[in-house]
């Protein structure tokens, strides 16, 4: 048997693969005798149907077997001959006088541009007693009470009402409710259906028109004006609790009251601004990377790559209670992500052996225990951790990923950003 090996444009190879017939008859042969020995067919006992019916019945399947396993095996030498390192799976075809062609995909040799030329702005931030203040508002809010107001309604009262909207006289779909509750202010309404409602108290009734953007979600109002007819039955004010040790022990503080409250939320958006400031950062060196060391990427590893994104994305449409006849995505639009995912793993990959980059256990440790500490019995979300080895495995694959980047940003050209808090999360 030979083999030779063709390159053709990019990453792509081409095998012609020449079986020796002889060899693949007899093998033919050997397997259907060894069928014939078990086989049972009807109107013959167990292993006494004569091999001509055998060969009828299973000739094809086996040889297609036979060709299967010596066209793998050609190939397999082919490859280790010409110290090949092949990208996904090849393609076989038959070729002229009974040989085969394999066509597929090498991976690419990788040379590292020159990572100097990388830019990273790394965010700076301290967390502040205004960002611990802000983050107790937000608790705060989330625990508001709505108390009866015997006055006319205001930003942040929350007020229920009934109402109808006609558009030329004509009440539309969607236009209609009754003892529908409205935040003032809050926004998830039209910011002029809910202007209107202030200053109205318990059992008025109004009339007023409400203009539909150009943009509206629902395209058969958009531009439209409506006139609203809204009944207000109830305006209720908010009431937020104070920030005591009551407080404090509602979001799971036994013992330290406000301070340990504020202790604890000053700590966890510390650790939340360190997260976002590693993405941030990871982001710069990952697109830095792609910039400065161009290659060629294998194909089939993007084809993979691209439909295992779709099978995950309709898996969590599914899971959100959406009908499978009801999904419509095509896997094209994973294409430029899935393109990126496998660039950017087989330069991680091209990094950690040249460069000798590991994830110590201690390393490990560290980033398992800062896991932990956002739960509240750290040492249980620890041993969930050390209890799974697939879990484990994740840990380490995000050590060895924060120490590329740690690694490409010694060589990359790094300055220090101030900012604050609400700009690292965008809140501002």
């Amino acid at each position: 048997m030979t083999a030779t090996v063709e390159t053709l444009e990019g990453l792509n190879r081409r095998v012609t693969l020449n079986l020796n017939q002889e060899e693949v008859e007899a093998e033919v042969r050997k397997r259907l005798a060894q069928v014939a020995r078990n086989v049972r067919m009807d109107g013959f006992r167990p292993g006494k149907a004569p091999m001509k019916l055998v060969a009828s019945r299973y000739s094809g399947e086996i040889r297609g077997e036979v060709l299967g396993d010596a066209l793998q095996k050609q190939f397999g030498a082919a490859v280790q001959a010409n110290n090949l390192a092949v990208a996904g799976y090849p393609r076989f075809a038959p070729g002229e006088n009974g040989a085969f062609i394999a066509t597929f995909e090498v991976f690419p040799e990788i040379k590292l541009g020159d990572l100097s030329q990388i830019k990273v702005n790394r965010p700076v931030v301290d967390v502040n007693d205004a960002d611990v203040d802000r983050t107790l508002d937000v608790l705060r809010k989330q625990r508001v009470q709505y108390h009866a107001a015997e006055r006319e309604a205001r930003e942040g009262d929350r007020v229920h009402i009934d109402y109808l909207g006609k558009i030329d006289g004509v009440a539309f779909p969607g236009g209609e409710a009754r003892d529908f509750p409205v935040i003032l202010g809050e926004g998830r309404t039209l910011k002029d259906f809910e202007g209107s409602l202030v200053g109205m108290k318990a059992g008025e009734t109004k009339t007023f028109d409400v203009a539909f953007p150009a943009d509206y979600f629902a395209k058969e109002l958009a531009g439209k004006t409506s006139t609203f007819e809204a009944t207000v039955k109830s305006v209720h004010e908010a009431v937020l609790p104070e920030v005591d040790e009551a407080m404090a022990q509602s979001l799971g503080i036994h013992e330290g009251g406000v301070a340990k409250l504020r202790e604890e939320i000053r700590g966890n958006l510390a650790r939340e601004a360190k997260r976002r400031v590693q993405a941030k950062v990871k982001e710069q060196v990952l697109n830095g990377l792609l910039e400065t060391t161009p290659f060629d990427v294998p194909g089939n590893l993007v084809d993979m790559e691209r439909h295992a994104l779709m099978e995950k994305a309709v898996t969590d449409l599914k899971a959100r209670g959406l009908k499978e006849h009801d999904i419509k995505l095509g896997d094209e639009i994973f294409e430029p992500q899935a393109k990126r995912r496998v660039a950017l793993g087989l330069l991680m990959d091209t990094l950690i052996k040249e460069k000798n980059i590991v994830a110590s256990d201690d390393q490990v440790r560290a980033m398992v225990d800062e896991f932990a500490q956002s739960y509240e019995d750290p040492s249980e979300v620890v041993g969930w951790y050390y209890q799974d080895a697939s879990r484990l495995k994740e840990a380490r694959a995000l050590v060895l990923e924060e120490n590329i980047v740690a690694w490409v940003l010694e060589h990359a050209q790094v300055s220090d950003e101030a900012t604050t808090l609400e700009k690292l999360m965008g809140t501002v």
